[in-house]
């Protein structure tokens, strides 16, 4: 992974930059420079991995603009701000939207390398949550309406019983129904049902959830 990573350096200290890019190539990762926000974007898109090392006070767009830009257009690149005038401030607003680290300037090679590493770390994480998700979907698309329905009721902790009285079906067609379910969803069991539902952003049925 360390030969195909890339760490995006936004910051228009072409010094500090410079410092930092041999740096992350030093710890084996590659390193690509940009000076501000509008170039960074115009060269980054969604599809992008990696991480950003950016600076908070840059001319024209700010740091915190960059990110905010980043958020707004799907750029799910993890954030490790980087500066020498940090305030509380900033630094919570960073971390609402999801910076993964705030470091003043100059920052230490092992501090820095941490930051980095917790930073791809994370973004393996999100990556693979948007795959399970969508992939979860994809699963749910295929079920029919009935099926649907009594997923919701299972998630929602529902015996074959109850669902069956709900949905006015006999108790067969229930056990039918949910057997197609965790087949077309690969569930292998309700726990397992229940999470991927949530990671997918599917709702248990509302008159019956806890």
């Amino acid at each position: 992974m360390a030969e195909t990573t890339t760490v995006y350096i936004v910051d228009d200290d072409a010094m500090f930059a410079r410092g930092l890019a041999r740096l992350v190539e030093a710890a084996g990762w590659n390193a690509r420079v940009f000076r501000g926000g509008d170039v960074f974007l115009a060269a980054v898109g969604a599809d992008n991995q990696g991480c950003v090392l950016l600076d908070v006070r840059m001319p024209g767009m700010k740091g915190p603009e960059l990110q905010r830009a980043m958020v707004e257009r799907g750029i799910a690149l993890p954030v490790v701000f980087l500066t020498g005038h940090g305030d509380v401030q900033t630094s919570v607003q960073a971390m609402k939207l999801g910076a993964v680290d705030f470091l003043e300037k100059p920052v230490g090679r092992e501090r820095l390398v941490a930051a980095i590493t917790l930073a791809l770390a994370r973004g393996d994480r999100e990556r693979e949550d948007r795959r399970e998700r969508n992939a979860m979907r994809e699963r749910v698309a295929g079920l029919s309406r009935r099926e649907l329905e009594v997923m919701s009721h299972v998630i929602a902790g529902r015996l074959n019983k109850q669902i069956a009285a709900d949905l006015r079906i006999s108790l067969k067609t229930v056990k039918a129904h949910r057997a197609n379910v965790m087949r077309k969803t690969g569930a292998g069991s309700v726990p397992d049902l229940v999470a991927m539902c949530r990671l997918a952003g599917v709702a248990p049925h509302a008159s019956t959830a806890a």
